[in-house]
């Protein structure tokens, strides 16, 4: 039996059950290689004592610094022997601030011994404030001098001090002595770049950036292994990435061409207005990919307003005309309802197929929701079935099995970010051969994120608004120090609807959470902290047609109400018939109202960068100008209201995605790819890494091109497979 590789070995055989578990458990490490590449967080100067003033609340810190002073207090106590309690306070300082440490009951016996006044050491713990100063309670700590200085000084890596990324069950420098336990095995690690590529570029093994990372002598050696570490992460998942789309490349699919007087040529000819540069050049792109005999897999992703849908209908008329099904997927039922409205809409006759008046060429335009009656379901799927649909448009209920299609040729999935790969790989396998794949979104997305997210898919942008958009006028309104402004959104307001025309109102919450167990009892830690519930729609609305904008024809919208009833308050906000919709975000995407010219977000604070773009852009679609009103009562210099005024300051939503990137962690932006394999990013910055992220992929499209088997790069193989388990290897191929 072959000896396991010493990467490979389980942390309980190195390091023993005790520590291995609670490395599993806290940081998700089982193996030595696991441990190699948890890398330190940030390093500590030993010379230099860290600032103390930059502490952030309510985290798990680790610092250096000195002892100032030392107390013990002793208190009486029902709860300690002989009545009496002891409370231990130690002051320690590093030339910027001082932080207090506290330490009670049993637990102080052993720091009174060893914090005394001049001694350094490490700490670590959870900062929190008790009589408005900062302080550590019971923090774990490590001496740095002392009898055993030299050996200490050592374990620590003579000038740098690796501060790894830490738990309150594992402090740093337990991590940092479990991995000088395995560093030994560095030299073991298999190097998955090729020669040629790590030669060019300059940069150092994988074992010496290994060494370099945890045990640094210079901030170079630090610069270098991150260097390295860095292409890795971006060459690795690159390479699986266009292994994936030269898989995509060789499969087979039906070519769909339209003929020259068919359905789509019909349609253009009743088009009211031209085609933006921008629509017409992403259709001969997205035409050329539907002429060819493998699957297009493209990712459309344009402005709110940019006419995406319009793109999308084109596109689907053009399989249609080819004998062809297409099918769009949407991710609400309000959605869905909007999107076939709107499509029967444009189509006017040409959707009216085996109908009295209808065009000699058109097609049957169905929809296909959960909520439908059975005997519309019925006829539904029929039509699906024998071909007398060309197009439906549903919710996931399209992926059931019974959903059967006579001939799928195109699949169009609105807003991918809401879909689980499953469920797109299942409507993906209804066709007799993979359908054409278009993947719509109206979130912009940075290059580097589209070539790490979206690396499997070829990207189209709209960028240009169609003639007679109108600018939206942005403005936050600070409703804590100004009280006044959120009176005057309201004139304003009324001021819309006085005009002809018609304003959401848009809040973070429904209203009736207490009623919901899965709901009830979550509250964000700015909640707990401001005892600040976020705004309901149910309260504001009664407000809102009790007080300011009494006399106006209020109505709400959120998402648990019945289909039915939803669909009705849409339909009477799109036929005039209301003056203010109260909704949840349930209007983010897809809601196209144009004589809605003023939206006002409460809270607005809560939302995401992207959420009040996507939100916002639901006003300014006809003719009148758009005003979007964002209600917070954040302070001036807090970080929510800075992130309000970049949203107020640009309507480019490229820079606005950019900015929400850079104020987020990593893997939050990666989460949302639904993958392990995009978390597993360690020390590549999606934004920062732009050069890397570009050069990777030119690379990795090389390597794969000459070699799509890696037969002459067991080592890559290797950290291929490392990077894709089963469930990541899902991912990759249903994306």
């Amino acid at each position: 039996m072959d000896p396991v590789p010493a990467l490979e070995q389980p942390l309980k055989s190195v390091l023993g059950p005790a520590t291995a578990k609670v490395m599993a458990e806290h940081l998700g490490l089982l193996t030595v290689g696991d441990l190699l590449h948890h890398y330190p967080r940030r390093y500590e100067e030993r010379g230099r004592l860290t600032e103390l003033a930059d502490l952030p609340m309510d985290e798990h810190v680790t610092v250096v610094a000195q002892v100032a002073d030392a107390r013990l207090h002793t208190f009486a106590s029902s709860k300690a022997p002989r009545g009496k309690g002891q409370r231990l306070e130690v002051t320690i300082t590093d030339g910027s601030g001082r932080l207090q440490l506290v330490f009670f009951g049993n637990g102080v016996h052993k720091p009174h011994k060893e914090l005394l006044p001049g001694t350094r050491a490490l700490f670590a713990g959870k900062v929190s404030v008790f009589n408005r100063k900062l302080q550590l309670a019971h923090p774990a700590y490590e001496l740095l001098q002392g009898d055993d200085v030299a050996e200490t000084v050592d374990s620590w890596a003579g000038a740098l001090i690796p501060i790894y990324p830490a738990t309150a069950k594992l402090e740093s420098w337990k991590i940092a002595k479990a991995v000088q336990t395995v560093l030994p095995s560095a030299p073991e690690a298999i190097d998955p770049l090729p020669d040629s590529l790590r030669d060019g570029r300059g940069l150092v093994p994988l074992p010496e950036a290994l060494l370099k990372i945890h045990r640094p002598h210079t901030k170079a050696d630090i610069a270098d292994a991150r260097s390295r570490l860095k292409w890795d992460e971006a060459f690795v998942l690159q390479v699986a990435l266009a292994r994936r789309r030269h898989a995509d490349s060789q499969l087979p699919a039906v070519p769909r061409v339209p003929g020259p007087d068919g359905l789509l040529a019909a349609f253009d000819a009743r088009l009211p207005f031209t085609l933006t540069e921008g629509q017409r050049k992403v259709s001969e792109e997205i035409f050329h990919d539907l002429a060819t005999e493998h699957p297009m897999h493209r990712l459309l992703q344009g402005e709110v307003g940019s006419g995406k849908t319009l793109v999308a209908l084109r596109a689907m008329l053009a399989v249609v005309d080819a004998g062809g099904q297409a099918a769009m997927l949407a991710p609400t039922e309000v959605l869905a309802q909007q999107h076939h409205r709107s499509v029967v809409e444009m189509l006017g006759e040409l959707a009216e197929g085996g109908m009295l008046g209808g065009a000699e060429n058109a097609t049957k335009v169905v929809l296909l929701t959960g909520s439908m009656g059975a005997a519309a379901r019925r006829q539904a799927l029929l039509d699906l079935v024998t071909g007398e649909a060309g197009i439906v448009i549903g919710t996931h209920a399209l992926i059931e099995d019974k959903v059967q299609f006579h001939d799928l040729g195109l699949v169009v999935v609105d807003e991918q970010h809401r879909f689980g790969v499953e469920q797109r790989d299942a409507l993906r396998g209804k066709g007799k051969q993979p359908p054409h794949l278009l993947v719509m979104t109206a979130t912009p997305i940075p290059r580097t994120v589209a070539m790490t997210v979206f690396g499997d898919l070829e990207t189209s942008v709209l960028d240009q608004l169609p003639a007679g958009r109108s600018p939206i006028a942005s403005h936050v309104v600070p409703a804590a120090d100004k009280p006044h402004f959120l009176t005057r959104a309201w004139e304003r307001v009324s001021e819309e609807v006085a005009g002809g025309h018609q304003a959401y109102v848009v809040c973070p919450r429904i209203g009736d959470e207490e009623d919901d167990p899965k709901k009830a009892g979550k509250k964000s830690p700015e909640d707990e902290a401001e005892k600040r519930p976020p705004l309901a729609v149910l309260d504001v609305a009664g407000q809102l047609a009790e007080g300011p904008l009494r006399g106006l024809r209020v109505e709400v919208l959120h998402g648990r109400m019945q289909p039915d009833d939803k669909d009705a308050v849409m339909r009477a906000f799109a036929a005039g018939e209301t003056d203010v919709l109260v909704a949840t975000t349930v209007i983010e995407v897809g809601v196209n109202v144009p004589n809605a010219t003023a939206m006002v977000i409460m809270d607005a604070d809560r939302f995401g960068v992207s959420q009040l773009h996507q939100l916002r852009g639901r006003v300014g679609r006809g003719s009148a100008p758009g005003l979007c009103l964002l209600v917070t009562e954040m302070p001036e210099a807090s970080a929510a209201r800075q992130r309000l005024n970049a949203v107020a300051a640009t309507l480019d939503g490229f820079e606005l995605s950019r900015i929400d990137l850079e104020q987020r962690r990593e893997g939050d932006v990666l989460g949302q790819a639904q993958s392990g394999a995009r978390s597993s990013l360690r020390v590549l910055a999606v934004i920062e890494d732009e050069e890397i992220i570009a050069a990777a992929r030119d690379e990795a499209a090389a390597v794969v091109a000459a070699d799509p088997e890696l037969e002459c790069l067991p080592g890559l193989r290797t950290a291929l497979e490392a990077l894709l388990d089963d469930e990541r290897e899902q991912y990759l191929e249903k994306g």
